[in-house]
């Protein structure tokens, strides 16, 4: 069964069934003492890019913005069996052209790693992936507010909304999260890791 580790802020760690492991975006907490398979960097904000801060196996793969979105295309990998596809990502503070998404597929699960994201156009063919889990960034600073993510969690519809990146500087904000009235809402701290399921 996959399971997802929550570090905090904007950054997690999965890993399958198999053991393969997935860092993303890191930069926040603790959990990084297992060595990566992959890493996903949806843009190069600092508070999102530090990865120095994972151990790395021999032939770990990097993707970040620059490998995701090449001509303005959004591209798609296969990486020891996990398949990764880039989305849009976009917002006042975050220029389209450098940032990403991406959907995950592991273990017959698909993960909605959204980066720093307000509403996109391609969000409405979103519920065509039948998404398990939406990680979407709700700061109402550099990302959505709490009712602009609460429209995204509907429009997407995915079987389970987290709520992350809810404050700048800190790794989680409790009042923040359970004030959010996204459907499908799935609180998870830092430090807290999750059997994956749909």
């Amino acid at each position: 069964m996959a399971k997802l580790y929550y570090q905090g802020h904007g950054s997690y760690r999965l890993t399958s069934n198999s053991g393969l492991v997935i860092y993303v975006d890191p930069y926040a907490g603790r959990g990084y003492d297992q060595a990566a398979d992959i890493i996903l960097v949806t843009h190069q904000h600092s508070d999102h890019n530090q990865i120095d801060k994972c151990p790395q196996k021999d032939d770990c793969q990097i993707i970040s913005n620059f490998e995701a979105l090449k001509n303005n295309i959004h591209q798609s990998f296969k990486v020891k069996g996990i398949h990764i596809q880039a989305v849009e990502a976009s917002n006042r503070h975050h220029d389209p052209t450098q940032c990403v998404g991406y959907i995950i597929e592991i273990d017959g699960l698909k993960i909605y790693a959204s980066g720093d994201t307000s509403l996109t156009k391609q969000m409405q063919e979103f519920p065509q992936y039948q998404l398990d889990y939406a990680l979407l960034p709700l700061d109402g600073i550099y990302n959505m507010n709490l009712e602009e993510g609460a429209h995204v969690a509907s429009l997407i519809k995915a079987k389970h909304n987290i709520p992350i990146h809810l404050k700048p500087g800190e790794l989680f904000d409790q009042k923040r999260a359970q004030e959010w009235k996204g459907i499908n809402k799935l609180i998870i701290h830092p430090n807290e890791e999750i059997n994956l399921s749909n």
